[in-house]
Parts: structure tokens; C-alpha cells; sequence
């Protein structure tokens, strides 16, 4: 087993452990998904966020074990990074991996448990979002600050960016979901439009991130408007043909 906190929940190690360790019986149920489980637990009066990975297959067991590092200590020195470079992500508190001889079992991320208004999932699925021009322009400038910092979120989809609104209009982003993440010296627009491209297939909205990065960038906002737009049709594309064929594929077997 390999267990690690940072160092300012030392205190509460012990509480943190047993949150990992009892995790099928313990804690309040908050995503419950087919791969993996989200539970909150309550440590010295804050809520705890527990992500509980699935068990993976053989082969990756074993690549996790002696060749890459699992997804919660990825989650883990990711988040920490991303805070570093000042970055907007829930604080990173502790993981675990648990091993037997073939490799790597069950493993836990724990970070603090953010508070939110809505994920930018809500802008694209509510027609009209209230101050939804707004948000979006204050999104793009968290994203030219990654981008600025050479963070490439591979998982820069709808449901991972959690928003609270602050007080006169400000709005604070957070990244969850953080496994995957590139980190580079320096991102070329090209780069920095592909890794926005999951985000919305609604022109309108790819209109004002486009537009409101180049007010930033200095970057011609009809140059960006095409290559985002580019990018997010071939997205577009392959999910949707992936997702048919899952569908066929599912109907042969009933």
C-alpha cells in the first residue's frame, strides 16, 4: 500500500485513512458512477471528497505497478500543480493505492469538497443561461491563464469545470477530474483551440470564447473562430460515431 497526505491535513491522517479504508460502508453517496464512486466524509468539520477508482484490468494492473502511475496519484500531483501555477482546482488532501501480487487493486484521491453554482455543462444544455455571455468571457480568461501556464487538460469536457459565482459578477473556476494533463513550455494556438474543443458544439457559444480569446491573445479572432470551430466538428464527428456504434453493438446482444 502507498498512502501520502499533504502536509497541512497531517492532523487528521487517521480519519483520512479510515475514510479510504472503509470506503464501501462509510461516507454519504455523492456520484455513483459504472467505473468509479465519489463520497463525501466529514474531517474535522470540512467535507472530504473521496474518489474510489475501479479495479483495473489485468494488464493495467500491472503497467500501474511498475510502469505509469495510477489515476489518483496522478489526481494528486496534478492538483497540486495546477494550484502552483494558480490554477483553480479543489484542494488536494491525500491518495492511496492498494497492491497485491499482480499489481494494483482499489485506489482513492481525496480532496476538499468544493461548493458550486453549476459546471459549464449548464451553459450548453440550458438555452439562455442567466449572464451566460459573462461567464463565458471570464471562462476564456481562466483558460488563456492555463494555457499561458502550458497546461493541456485532456479532459477539458462540459461536467469538469465546477463555477461559483462571487460577489459583483466574478466568477471562480475549478478543474475536477484531473488524471489526464499534459504539461508543456509553451502551447501553440493550434494546441490551445484543440483542447477547447470538447467543451460545446454550439457555434454561438464557440463565437464568444473565440472572440473574447483573441481580445486577450492579441491572436485574429476570425483565424481562432476557424480552427476551434475545425477542431470541435471533428470532435463532434468521432463522438457521435462512436457513440452509434456502441448503440449497434448493444442492440445485437439483446
Amino acid at each position: 500500500m502507498i498512502f501520502e497526505i499533504n502536509t497541512d491535513f497531517k492532523p487528521y491522517e487517521k480519519e483520512i485513512h479510515a475514510a479510504f479504508q472503509d470506503f464501501e460502508n462509510s461516507g454519504v453517496d455523492f456520484i455513483i458512477g459504472k467505473r468509479n464512486k465519489i463520497k463525501l466524509f466529514q474531517v474535522n468539520q470540512n467535507q472530504m471528497n473521496v474518489k474510489s477508482f475501479k479495479i483495473p484490468n489485468k494488464i493495467n494492473q500491472f503497467i500501474y505497478k511498475y510502469f505509469r502511475k495510477s489515476k489518483a496519484r496522478r489526481s494528486f500531483e496534478y492538483a497540486n500543480i495546477l494550484l502552483k501555477k494558480g490554477i483553480g482546482t479543489p484542494s488536494p488532501i491525500a491518495f492511496q493505492e492498494n497492491y497485491n501480487a499482480f499489481g494494483l487493486q482499489k485506489s482513492f484521491y481525496a480532496s476538499a469538497h468544493q461548493e458550486y453554482d453549476l459546471t459549464f455543462r449548464e451553459l450548453v444544455e440550458i438555452k439562455d443561461y442567466p449572464d451566460e455571455e459573462s461567464i463565458l468571457r471570464q471562462f476564456t480568461k481562466f483558460c488563456f491563464k492555463m494555457h499561458e501556464a502550458g497546461i493541456e487538460f485532456k479532459d477539458h469536457s462540459p461536467g469538469n469545470t465546477l463555477i461559483k459565482k462571487s460577489s459583483d459578477g466574478i466568477y471562480e473556476f475549478f478543474l475536477v477530474d484531473l488524471n489526464r494533463m499534459n504539461f508543456h513550455d509553451f502551447m501553440s494556438i493550434e494546441l490551445r483551440m484543440k483542447n477547447l474543443s470538447r467543451l460545446t458544439p454550439k457555434k454561438e457559444m464557440v463565437k464568444i470564447i473565440t472572440d473574447e480569446y483573441a481580445r486577450i491573445s492579441g491572436e485574429n479572432s476570425e483565424k481562432l473562430l476557424n480552427l476551434l470551430w475545425k477542431f470541435t466538428s471533428e470532435f463532434q464527428t468521432k463522438y457521435h460515431r462512436k457513440h452509434n456504434a456502441k448503440n449497434k453493438l448493444k442492440s445485437l446482444f439483446k
